[in-house]
Parts: structure tokens; sequence; C-alpha cells
């Protein structure tokens, strides 16, 4: 199978980056065999649109999954309606997190882990942060890092573009309880 990790180096022993439509690397990984590919992020200085666009450039390379640490509610949809499968890291390296996925422990997602703009200005500590692990990505260690970024406090003008962030956060903030539920469920089965 091939998948894509986003990542912050270009092999197999680079970080996971924190962020999908803005990282600064994409590495495309046969799981079967390990060889990989590794690609610069074509939209990671877009100027809007950087989750599709990133989404739209991994499902172009043939992907059937990805494993990244947050992805936005746009870049989610485009690789849904494409079929490909999100799973969520917290840290490690690309091959820790390929690893992890051929053994089945990385959990699906359900929906996007990011608000909306979420890595605009954020990630690799520029901006207000978000990005950093504000996800709810489960590390090879099984665990919830957190929870996404809430939207900026300032309003945009528009109470339709502000009620449309809004309802994105607030889906995402259900897909990642959902998730948490499921995860507190495995670990209470395994007791």
């Amino acid at each position: 199978m091939r998948v894509v990790v986003s990542a912050v180096g270009a092999d197999l022993s680079a970080e996971v980056s924190p962020v999908f439509g803005r990282c600064p690397n994409y590495v495309f990984v046969d799981t079967a065999t390990m060889e990989f590919e590794a690609l610069p992020n074509p939209a990671m200085s877009a100027a809007g649109g950087a989750g599709i666009q990133a989404a739209q450039f991994a499902v172009s390379k043939g992907v059937q999954a990805v494993i990244t640490g947050n992805v936005g509610p746009n870049a989610f949809n485009v690789l849904q309606a494409a079929g490909v499968t999100l799973y969520p890291v917290s840290g490690g390296t690309v091959q820790q997190a390929v690893d992890a996925y051929n053994r089945g422990e990385l959990q699906p997602l359900s929906g996007a882990t990011s608000a909306m703009h979420g890595g605009m200005g954020g990630g690799m500590g520029r901006g207000m942060g978000r990005g950093m692990g504000g996800g709810m990505g489960y590390a090879m260690g099984g665990g919830a890092s957190g929870a996404p970024a809430p939207p900026p406090a300032t309003s945009s003008g528009s109470s339709e573009v502000d009620l449309s962030e809004l309802n994105s956060t607030i889906g995402a903030l259900k897909d990642q309880l959902d998730q948490l539920m499921k995860r507190i469920d495995e670990l209470e089965k395994k007791e």
C-alpha cells in the first residue's frame, strides 16, 4: 500500500510534521517494501487553500492513506472524497509512524483535527503556535495529545464566515470526542 507521511525532513528518519497542509515535505512510502520518495510540499507557502492543494497533491500521487499530525476540514474533505484514509500521529519519525501503521496501531480519523485555517502561521514555533501537537493524534504509545486550538478571537466581520468556522470547529471537536471515547473503550477492554 502507498501511504504519505507529512514530514519535517525528506527521509524515513525525518520527524513527522504536526501539520498536513503546510508541512515542509511529504514522504511517500510503500508499506510492504519501505521504499520511499520524498517530495517538497508544493502548497506549503500558498497564500490560501494550502490544505486543499496539499490533499490534491497527495491524491495525485496515488496514496491510499495519509499519516499526519493534524489535518484541517478542507484537506480532510478532499482526502475523504478521494477514498483516502487519514491516521493521526503525534511525534516520532516517518519510519516509526509507518511501522505503527503496519502493526495496526493507528486509528483512522473520522473528521478534521484542527479548525479551518489552523495551519495559518502556526506550527514550527511561528504565529499562534497552533499545529504543534494541538490535535488529537495517537502516538506510538496510543495516548491522546490534546485538543485543537480554538479559533482566533478576532472576527472576520462576516457572521456567515464566523458561523461556518465555528461549526467546522464544533464538528472537529465532536469527531475528536468520538475518537477519544473509542480509545478509552479499547483501553478499558484490555484491562
